[in-house]
């Protein structure tokens, strides 16, 4: 894979931006944020200005975007971030960005590896050291963690901030647990629907769980509140600014993409919210330790992968811990029903794709011509939609089906 993005996607994409004249400067994700933080910061400048948003895209694209150009991209790299992300940014402004990139691209690459541990134990999923290490190498070697890894993507960070406040939860340092899950905000469409869920199960047991309420509400209040000290009315410029960022990106849902007639994703997008809702209604109850609330978090990044206004490939290593969940727990879909059966080795296929795909192309380019390789760069993505629907069907199927046995067994 990661042969592949070097050697056949990058240089395909080096060589359309040249024949489109499209501007190609760091193009790491991480730059806007990090020099609006540090105009903020150091120089008293709205990161949401439309002067810093110049500034970003020279630094970004190489020059700042020409509207007349129509093969300019449209994405402009506005400051589109709570302003409070600037407070886990400071400690990176002192150093120019060149080494920053550097720091954060292997950051991001042992965080990665350390989220797939870290889900392993929210998941209760007992393995030998030799077998994590090997989750964690196929983990990176997937194209969500390449492309995160080589955007220096946040995504990435808040996927890690997520699986530690998983981790926390089922280990039970409940206040630690609820700080992490405050501070994977700075992405609150990724962050959201998991803070739903952890919300509304320690609200089922106040008196047992409440620390967890307590740590993600101080922090909450300590970042809200030092976001309005060092930039008052940021809340307002950050609405304009998310809705500035939709208008121009015009990013959809994986749903909205595969069903683009009207409103037929925001339609089966609720549908899955409200399933959700009802299944771990029914789970909210149960210990963080037991396999039922492991499979139900699982579910809830599943479905954040699913209906959330970004389709970016980086995003779905927030799959990662129903993808483990499927693993562990194949038997118990290999020996059902054919539906079933096919619905699981579908996804499994879906899944082994992208490097069936990138090993063939990676192949090619050795052994035959770059040139032929270049021309089916598009082949790793040919799954990309199909993943995480599978993925989201499977895991709620499954979450359903513990829900019905211990309902009967109560019974």
């Amino acid at each position: 894979m990661w042969f592949y993005v070097e050697k056949v996607l990058i240089p395909y994409e080096r060589m359309d931006a040249a024949a489109h004249q499209r501007p190609r400067g760091n193009l790491s994700d991480l730059y806007p944020r990090w020099l609006g933080a540090r105009e903020l910061l150091l120089h008293g400048r709205s990161p949401y200005s439309d002067e810093v948003t110049v500034r970003i895209q020279e630094g970004y694209y190489g020059r700042p975007l020409d509207p007349s150009r129509a093969d300019d991209p449209k994405d402009k790299q506005g400051f589109a971030y709570p302003v409070y992300v600037v407070f886990l940014l400071a400690p990176l402004l002192a150093f120019p960005f060149g080494v920053v990139r550097i720091f954060f691209y292997w950051f991001l690459a042992a965080l990665t590896a350390g989220t797939a541990w870290l889900w392993l134990r929210s998941l209760r999923w007992r393995l030998r050291p030799l077998a994590i290490a090997g989750i964690a190498l196929v983990t990176l070697g997937t194209f969500p963690a390449v492309q995160g890894i080589k955007l220096q993507q946040l995504s990435l960070l808040v996927a890690g901030l997520l699986a530690g406040s998983a981790a926390c939860v089922v280990s039970g340092y409940l206040l630690l647990a609820g700080a992490l899950l405050a501070l994977a905000t700075i992405k609150p469409q990724l962050a959201w629907p998991l803070v739903a869920w952890l919300m509304g199960w320690a609200f089922s047991k106040w008196s047992a769980r409440r620390n967890l309420i307590f740590g993600f509400g101080i922090v909450m209040v300590g970042l809200l509140g030092g976001a309005e000290m060092i930039l008052p009315g940021w809340l307002r410029m950050f609405a304009e600014a998310l809705g500035r960022y939709h208008r121009y990106t015009q990013n959809q849902s994986v749903l909205d993409q595969l069903l683009p007639w009207g409103s037929a994703g925001k339609v089966v997008a609720a549908i899955a919210v409200i399933g959700c809702a009802w299944v771990l209604w029914q789970v909210r109850d149960e210990p963080a330790d037991a396999v039922g609330f492991g499979s139900a978090t699982a579910m809830i990044m599943a479905l954040t992968v699913l209906v959330v206004p970004m389709f970016a490939p980086y995003n779905q290593i927030l799959l990662l811990p129903a993808v483990l969940v499927l693993a562990r727990d194949r038997s118990k879909f290999l020996s059902r029903s054919t539906g079933l059966r096919f619905l699981y080795l579908a996804a499994g296929f879906a899944i082994a794709w992208q490097w069936i795909a990138s090993i063939g192309l990676s192949a090619v380019y050795l052994f035959w011509s770059p040139a032929l390789a270049s021309r089916g760069w598009k082949w790793p993505f040919f799954s990309t939609f199909a993943i995480p629907v599978l993925i989201f069907a499977l895991i709620f199927i499954e979450v359903r089906i513990a829900t019905r046995s211990a309902s009967q067994k109560a019974t």
